[in-house]
């Protein structure tokens, strides 16, 4: 992890509840193009609280999911017991995860690789898969340039929140260098893709979304009521429910090379 990484652990609650996972249609594309086949062993680097894990767990894959947050990993457990679903998770950086050599058929980041020390974990994403195996990394988040409700709260974030400085910046969602990433640790047959979409928040689960973002996840509790009270005053009254975002879905694969 970068060293400027913000501590996502603590507004582990909120990240659960008010962060949205990937929506269907990212599982239902990287289905169709061949990404995964139900019975895939698959590693999920970062995984949070296991949004990425539980879709993959639907769709019949063995799951490993991987994050240095125990106490984001102890709401993953939760939400894939309350679903009955069976996966393994296991407290470890992504960059050193303590799995064995060619043991994954795919190696999936979701929504973390900005905050790696991407050159260690493209590697380590690497020496996990099998010969011909696929490392995917993705990205799934609102447009930070739309306007109205996204400027807006942008504004107030911008306020109240400290900005950590990201390993890798993107443009909107946007990560042209994670094509170099996968290359440079020996990847083919990389492409990307994007899409966008819209999604539905509540004024209530939209100020928890920002609780749980960079600029605001290790706020002490009475900073973190200063921005509550501050959105209720000036974002609120102009926005009415329900709240459509626009969101962004941004993928890299490549493929580990038959020996």
């Amino acid at each position: 992890m970068s060293p400027s990484s913000p501590d996502f652990g603590l507004a582990a609650s909120d990240y659960a509840d008010a962060r949205l996972g990937f929506p269907e249609i990212f599982f239902d594309r990287l289905a169709t193009r061949g990404a995964f086949r139900g019975g895939d062993h698959v590693v999920d680097l970062g995984t949070g609280t296991g949004t990425v894990a539980r879709g993959l767990a639907r769709r019949g894959c063995q799951v490993v999911g991987v994050d240095i947050s125990e106490a984001l990993l102890t709401e993953a457990r939760r939400l894939a017991n309350a679903e009955g679903l069976h996966i393994t998770w296991r407290c470890a950086p992504a960059e050193h995860t303590g799995l064995a050599e060619a043991s994954a058929h795919v190696v999936l980041a979701g929504q973390c690789w900005h905050w790696f020390d991407r050159p260690a974990a493209a590697a380590e994403a690497f020496r996990l898969l099998v010969p011909g195996g696929r490392a995917i990394l993705a990205h799934f988040d609102f447009i930070s340039s739309a306007p109205g409700l996204v400027a807006d709260t942008l504004g107030l974030v911008h306020c109240h929140g400290r900005w950590p400085e990201e390993t890798s910046l993107g443009i909107d969602g946007i990560y042209p260098r994670w094509l170099a990433d996968l290359a440079a640790a020996g990847f083919t047959k990389i492409e990307s893709s994007s899409w966008d979409i819209a999604a539905r928040y509540s004024l209530a689960s939209w100020r928890r979304r920002m609780h749980a973002s960079a600029a605001l996840c290790d706020l002490d509790a009475s900073a973190l009521a200063a921005f509550d009270v501050a959105f209720d005053a000036e974002v609120a009254p102009r926005h009415p429910e329900p709240l459509s975002v626009p969101h962004r879905v941004f993928i890299v694969m490549g493929v580990k090379p038959l020996e």
